[in-house]
């Protein structure tokens, strides 16, 4: 792989960030509602609400917003957010691993999960495994996340009692230690899993379809014919190569996990980044909010460049000019 080629995905990522910052920090301050006086509340006087206004910067042109905005976001300040007094990174850092636990873990998961029932499912085509492990991917990619979510948190946690409702740790008693982490992973399994099922469904299915066209090869009928076991030939030689689509799948799909961690950590309290940005939408916290999608943005757009990189190397076949 030719560095050019890395310095030139690189450089592409930086108008496509700051076409993000533009058109999000336009769509915010076109939003009906005044976060000033939405901050100062119902009760303030009409002085108030102008010192706020000015205290903030929110009563100057939006191009002077912008631009203040963006000089700053170059040095690290994402700003104070109107509605903690605070910094938004410093906020949002001590959320940030609440939401990557969680996020990583369903991508973990539905990976690991993935790849295994399509791996069953391929070995025999149209049998009664491969058709029954077909239904269950098209309830997971068929049911909505939040519905999903609502009814695992009815049934499994408040009739059943088998996993908690709501949170990240038991707030009744303080763990430490392994008893903590056993607590943290309790509270995690439910919302980790729900989160997973849509992409369990999308890598099972894409590595059923990759094996069987790679088992209809030569080269994996040729290792059968040099006295290869189905499995030997499925483990050493056709799944390897279904896998490298896979790669760029999972690596576009980080994106979702971080939009869809946001609808999960609402309903199961989940104190990550994604109640953070529905909290800050909802109370009007401009600078919460735009500092949360750039957040996003960049984390999709590292993903996507990783996923190039790891490509090409994966895959010897691609070259880049």
């Amino acid at each position: 792989m030719r560095w050019s080629y890395v310095l030139r995905r690189v450089l592409q990522v930086v108008p496509a960030l700051g076409m993000i910052l533009v058109v999000t920090f336009v769509v915010m301050h076109l939003a009906p509602g005044d976060p000033a006086r939405a901050f100062a509340g119902e009760y303030a006087t009409e002085e108030t609400i102008e010192a706020l206004r000015k205290q903030y910067g929110v009563d100057r042109p939006m191009w002077s917003q912008f631009t203040t905005y963006a000089g700053n976001l170059l040095r690290g300040d994402f700003g104070t957010s109107f509605s903690y007094g605070r910094p938004v990174t410093s906020i949002i850092a001590e959320r940030l691993p609440a939401t990557l636990l969680l996020a990583t873990t369903a991508l973990l998961v539905s990976v690991t999960a993935g790849i295994l029932m399509g791996t069953l499912a391929a070995r025999r085509p149209a049998g009664f495994l491969d058709r029954g492990i077909n239904v269950a991917a098209l309830l997971m990619y068929a049911v909505p996340g939040f519905w999903l979510a609502q009814i695992a948190l009815l049934v499994l946690g408040l009739r059943a009692g088998l996993v908690p409702v709501l949170g990240m740790t038991d707030t009744r008693i303080e763990y430490s230690g392994v008893h903590r982490v056993l607590d943290v992973a309790h509270h995690l399994a439910l919302p980790a899993l729900v989160l997973a099922a849509s992409e369990i469904a999308l890598v099972l299915r894409l590595t059923r379809t990759g094996l069987i066209e790679q088992l209809g090869q030569n080269y994996t009928r040729t290792a059968e014919a040099k006295g290869l076991s189905s499995t030997a030939v499925l483990a050493r030689h056709a799944l390897p190569n279904a896998a490298i689509p896979l790669i760029t799948v999972v690596g576009t799909r980080v994106g979702f996990l971080f939009s869809g961690a946001v609808v999960i950590e609402t309903v199961f309290s989940w104190p990550g980044v994604g109640l953070l940005l529905v909290d800050a939408a909802n109370s009007g916290d401009r600078p919460m909010a735009l500092g949360l999608v750039v957040l996003v943005a960049v984390s999709v757009l590292a993903a996507n460049l990783i996923t190039d990189l790891v490509y090409a190397r994966v895959d010897p076949r691609i070259r880049y000019d």
